[in-house]
């Protein structure tokens, strides 16, 4: 019976040695062959390996979907705005001129939350190289430190208010999709090492003014306030194990006019893969 039932890994082994030469590999308990594992069992106490398992291994989809992943980060912005200038003048409403520290952002709560419905990442070679896409909703939240608002009438632009706020942030979301290349270092690990690049493409879906105050209570001051519509920006995502980090940068303004500045963020990514 032992001698059958190794004539039958034998012919088992080298059917598909000739069919999948490329795929096998050996260790000293473990012979792998094509999608079938051959594990030989010593018994207990004796050099014996006259057990012997075979199973098949699970073979990895060449597409997988990942569904409502979540990120959580710290937003800001690069500020290139021409300060003084006629174009900035013409939305920094008041006198005398807006300057950088008018703009200025409580940095510590500048955050990013972004939701995405679902990712999907597509075989392209051996798991290795992937591409990954998907979509979602980008939210940003700018936590200004001074007196500042928004206001769409009767001119649109930034004033210097009156009132002290406790809050005072302005809130942007953009329905994205993203696209990016990804290297995966251990691609039969469900937790491993990895890196994605690329880019993404958003439309504003929403925008306001939101002030917390004495005076006033709590607002919302509804518009679009002259917000670029689109953005597009790099992205990128590191895979530490059980750890994802994510970045992302505009490539384009936050404003259609009067100010120059471009949003970033940094965050977790709690995610599947």
């Amino acid at each position: 019976m032992k001698k059958l039932l190794v004539a039958f890994v034998a012919i088992l082994a080298a059917g598909n040695a000739f069919a999948q030469a490329d795929t096998t590999k050996e260790r000293s308990d473990t012979l792998v062959v094509g999608n079938f594992i051959i594990i030989k069992k010593n018994r207990e106490g004796t050099n014996d390996t006259s057990d012997v398992k075979i199973s098949k291994q699970k073979r990895k989809k060449n597409v997988s979907t990942n569904w409502f992943v979540l990120d959580l980060g710290f937003a800001n912005l690069r500020d290139e705005t021409a300060y003084g200038s006629a174009e900035a003048n013409g939305y920094l409403l008041g006198t005398p001129n807006f300057t950088k520290a008018d703009m200025k952002l409580v940095t510590n709560k500048t955050s990013n939350v972004n939701v995405w419905f679902f990712m999907q990442k597509l075989n392209v070679a051996s798991h290795v190289l992937n591409l990954k896409y998907g979509l979602g909703a980008e939210m940003y939240n700018f936590r200004y430190s001074n007196n500042i608002s928004y206001r769409e009438k009767p001119t649109v632009g930034v004033i210097r208010d009156s009132v002290d706020f406790s809050k005072n942030k302005l809130f942007a979301a953009y329905a994205t999709v993203p696209f990016m290349v990804n290297i995966n270092v251990t691609p039969h690990r469900k937790q491993g090492l990895g890196i994605s690049a690329g880019v993404s493409a958003g439309y504003l879906i929403s925008s306001r003014n939101k002030q917390v105050s004495d005076e006033r209570g709590k607002q919302k001051i509804k518009g679009d306030f002259e917000l670029e519509k689109w953005r597009l920006a790099y992205i990128g995502e590191l895979s530490l194990g059980p750890v994802r980090l994510y970045a992302s940068y505009s490539t384009n303004r936050l404003h259609e006019r009067g100010l120059t500045q471009y949003p970033y963020a940094v965050g977790v990514r709690f995610s599947n893969w």
